[in-house]
């Protein structure tokens, strides 16, 4: 049995899976998991990323331990997020997370040198005030001596794939979410660069998911007891996810439900027209060049602020019997709207929302989980529509998978909000779509529609029709 090796993480954790194929079908196996989290150095919100690379050799560790050696490995993370090297490869700084504030205000600055519209011209991407592209901006103009000593520019998975490979490139479905790639050229774009006082030279080579990085650095075979080819998946995790789609069809928008939700669908070329900007959608690279034309919204990241106010009083199934219980709660929030993008207090945050547009406040658990989510089902429904104006056409059904497909009562509120059917799964598209990019690179899958089907075939797909239906 050949086994190939994902590493997803999360904003919360990281999983080593291990895939591998039996009579045409996928089979996953998690064999390690590790906390993830955001701290405080500084008076900066920053990942630990020594200690994310502890793990990453820990859970191969594990493999080893198993005696089930991985022929390949893959690493996918979150994105726009980015370490910045010295002439020594050490870490300038600090791994800063997305969710400081460094970047507040820097979006307007980049539009005092860029127009708006001809930033979204250049790169299709949405505008989302921690794009990569405002915390470099935010580096430049703060702490000045970090980028003149900069040499190389490493997204957070690039940087995993540096320690493991001693390779520098930035894999392009992560790249694309800096707002610094031209989605025409899909090279870096030289002019936004310049423009805005950026070195070039620290930018590598972008490669694309499936491409082949080699064995691993010596020291480490010596450490982990296994040497295993280290392949680019598409790095960025809904990059990955997508590749799971099983609705390989053109009536169907897909959802990437987990922390963050991404709604949108595939394209062969970038929409970067005034009328997908100003609903904010993003064209962010997909596999094989294809085109994830999405829109970001912030998902469950908000019932997972919740529990946390509720000093984790609950279980997420819990949360979801108390606003069953509360589903005639009709108040409902922008769950995109900054302020629920690192409140000190969601609970508050959403209370104060319902008093400042006159809605009903929600009180106890249960009405606090249900306007949670009857605020995500509404946001998908603005979304759908947005995308069926843009297309002019309708939608049949939506597929969403990841981690939040398990969640049957939101589906079943997407199904009636929306009016469309709802296909659940696969739950790990993640990871099965990082295994997936290896797979086709070593050729056990021809193209991305044999994988497709074959993930289909392998995992359980539940489906949920709108009332009216």
């Amino acid at each position: 049995m050949e086994y190939y090796l994902a590493i997803d993480i999360g904003a919360s954790s990281g999983r080593h899976i291990l895939g591998s194929v039996d009579n045409g079908k996928l089979k996953l196996e998690e064999v390690y998991r590790f906390k993830n989290g955001i701290g405080k150095i500084n008076d900066e919100y920053c990942w630990d990323i020594d200690q994310l690379f502890n793990n990453v050799k820990a859970g191969i560790k594990k493999c080893v331990e198993l005696g089930k050696i991985p022929k390949s490995v893959g690493i996918d993370t979150w994105a726009v997020d980015f370490v910045l090297l010295d002439k020594n490869d050490d870490i300038l700084g600090n791994a800063v997370s997305y969710r400081d504030n460094r970047t507040e205000g820097m979006m307007e600055e980049v539009f005092k040198i860029i127009p708006k519209d001809m930033m979204y011209l250049y790169t299709g991407v949405q505008f989302q005030r921690f794009n990569t592209i405002y915390q470099l901006l935010s580096i430049k103009k703060n702490k000045p001596g970090i980028l003149e000593k900069a040499k190389t520019f490493l997204m957070i998975p690039d940087y995993l794939n540096f320690l493991l490979t001693g390779k520098k490139v930035n894999e392009y479905t992560n790249a694309t979410t800096t707002q610094l790639v031209n989605s025409f050229d899909r090279t870096w774009d030289p002019k936004i660069l310049d423009d805005l006082g950026i070195k070039k030279d620290i930018f590598q080579q972008i490669k694309l998911p499936k491409t082949n990085l080699g064995t691993m650095r010596e020291e480490l075979v010596k450490e982990l007891g296994v040497d295993m080819e280290v392949i680019l998946p598409a790095t960025h995790d809904t990059g990955s996810a997508f590749i799971s789609s099983v609705c390989n069809d053109s009536d169907s928008i897909y959802l990437s439900s987990g922390t963050w939700s991404l709604i949108g669908l595939e394209n062969r070329f970038p929409l970067c027209v005034p009328q997908t900007m100003e609903y904010n959608f993003t064209n962010e690279g997909g596999i094989d060049y294809r085109f994830r034309f999405l829109k970001n919204i912030m998902g469950l990241w908000v019932i997972q602020e919740v529990s946390r106010n509720l000093e984790n009083k609950y279980s997420f199934a819990e949360l979801v019997d108390l606003a069953r219980a509360k589903a005639d709660f009709t108040s409902i929030v922008d769950v995109n709207d900054d302020r629920f993008l690192k409140p000190e207090n969601m609970i508050d945050e959403i209370k104060n929302y319902c008093i400042e547009t006159n809605q009903k406040v929600p009180e106890g658990v249960g009405e606090i989980a249900m306007c949670v989510y009857n605020s995500l089902a509404h946001c998908y429904k603005k979304a759908v529509s947005n995308i069926e104006e843009i297309f002019e056409k309708k939608f049949k059904r939506i597929n969403i998978f990841g981690g939040g497909c398990q969640n049957n009562f939101l589906n079943e509120l997407v199904a009636n909000v929306t009016g469309k059917e709802v296909i659940a799964g696969p739950i790990e598209a993640t990871a099965i779509g990082n295994i997936a990019a290896q797979l086709l690179s070593q050729n056990i899958f021809k193209d991305l529609g044999e994988a497709r089907q074959a993930i289909k075939e392998s995992f359980d797909i539940v489906t949920f029709k709108p009332d009216e239906a």
